[in-house]
């Protein structure tokens, strides 16, 4: 259990459903998508039986495409297994309450069988989970951030589905990239939310404007990775239920439109048992320790292998574009945005940003693929090449994915994935890029429509 995470504690929750202030607990896990899902039990419930047992889900929602449409090929779960129920088991150090629902409470889950409770290699979390132990095992432990970036609409949800996403009223009508004045119109919103998520336990630090029409940043406190990780679910769920509310909407995409996408950049440190900084060194010209140098090194000898945990869908590789601040070089620098690897800070705040993902990652998926890349750099020692100066774009080295089908190749044929994430895990993921790259292949777009109808 994560303890630092939450901001009710058992007796808590027992005293303020007593108090009739809390009567639903939602119990909740982040699936392969990325999404928050679970089931709502009363709080009486989750109290005598729930808390200290499980409840119970269907396997399949492990194995679905975004429409949660049951598809076959998994070794999860099938019709020939029957679709039975996994157990979720709260995890009491993430109890919270969600302010943006009333009477409500949350905790995340972690996900096992339900015939002898052993873990679900698959599952995000318990992916992530994987990792952090392996770090504890060389007494190190990692410290996240996730910054992600979306899109403000002045559409309601229902009503941006009934137009098929067409003709959207973007929250603001240019650049607003670190601007005030445009921003203020969202601000009864931002705030809301940045409010909401600190009564749900969470460390807000603050929110700006992004380059794309109504694109905006709200920024959160670094924190134990799981913790990082379960937050950001929270936060990109509640995130949407209170701009429905307001009678907007958000979007997560990582590329909406042509203009800039939205990310989800990831910093990175490791820490001691005793909260010591590892990465940093004194003595060492660029302020930087031989561990730190191994880090990176493996994310960079693994980044392209990788891929597919930071850009896990057709639209994720829409953002890699040159000079858009997306990343298309696998290249590391000292605060080089143009980098997919940029180093800042000093002493203890150093770290890595992580600049491939986008905000539609999996932040699970994204965080163990960085971590795992970077322990592999240190268990081999590997020897980190020069910092990157000037513009990454225009240089000549390797380049991530364009693709989601390039990917998903990679990551299928990498032999160092199979062996830390293991073949279970490896192929349920290539399988699910699969099953997306074939429903894409099969779509026809309006892009064709527009091109073809008339004047071809």
């Amino acid at each position: 259990m994560i303890p630092e995470s939450g901001n009710l504690t058992p007796d808590e929750l027992r005293a303020a459903a007593s108090a009739g202030d809390i009567d639903t607990v939602i119990v909740a896990f982040t699936d392969m998508q990325g999404r928050l899902v679970g089931k709502r039990v009363s709080a009486r419930l989750f109290l005598e039986e729930v808390m200290e047992g499980h409840a119970e889900c269907c396997n399949y929602l492990l194995a679905v495409d975004v429409d949660l449409n049951t598809v076959d090929g998994y070794a999860l779960t099938s019709w020939e297994s029957g679709y039975g129920d996994m157990a979720m088991i709260p995890d009491l150090g993430t109890l919270r309450r969600t302010p943006w629902i009333p009477g409500t409470a949350l905790v995340m889950a972690d996900l096992v069988r339900a015939t002898d409770h052993t873990p679900i290699p698959v599952a995000p979390r318990q992916i992530l989970r994987d990792q952090v132990n392996r770090l504890a095992e060389l007494g190190l432990s990692p410290v996240v951030a996730t910054e992600l970036e979306f899109i403000v609409f002045d559409d309601d949800y229902r009503s941006a589905w009934k137009q098929r996403y067409h003709d959207l009223t973007p929250a603001s009508d240019y650049n607003i990239d670190y601007a005030l004045h445009a921003s203020t119109r969202m601000e009864p919103l931002l705030r809301d939310i940045r409010n909401s998520m600190d009564g749900a336990g969470m460390y807000n630090e603050g929110v700006k404007g992004e380059c794309n029409f109504g694109q905006q940043e709200i920024a959160f406190r670094y924190a134990h990775a799981i913790n990082t990780c379960d937050n950001h679910s929270i936060y990109k769920s509640g995130s949407k239920e209170i701009a429905d509310a307001h009678g907007k909407s958000i979007t997560f995409m990582a590329k909406f439109n042509e203009r800039e996408g939205s990310s989800c950049h990831i910093h990175a440190s490791l820490r001691d048992f005793h909260g010591a900084p590892v990465f940093a060194d004194d003595d060492d010209p660029d302020g930087m320790s031989p561990m730190f140098r191994h880090f990176i090194a493996g994310q960079l000898k693994l980044m392209r292998e990788f891929t597919l945990l930071y850009a896990p869908n057709i639209n994720s590789y829409k953002r890699f574009v040159d000079g858009s601040f997306a990343p298309t070089a696998v290249a590391w620098g000292f605060d080089n945005r143009s980098c997919a690897l940029r180093v800042v800070g000093r002493g203890h705040g150093m770290r890595v940003e992580n600049r491939v993902p986008g905000a539609d990652v999996n932040q699970y998926l994204a965080v163990s693929g960085l971590l795992a890349a970077g322990l592999y750099g240190i268990e081999h020692e590997l020897e980190l090449e020069d910092a990157l100066t000037g513009n990454a774009y225009t240089s000549d080295v390797d380049r991530v994915p364009t693709t989601l089908r390039e990917a998903a190749d990679l990551f299928d044929r990498s032999a160092i994935a199979r062996e830390i994430f293991g073949d279970e895990v490896v192929d349920h993921y290539v399988h699910a890029a699969r099953i997306e790259v074939a429903a894409f292949d099969a779509a026809i777009t309006d892009w064709e429509r527009i091109r073809g109808f008339e004047r071809l």
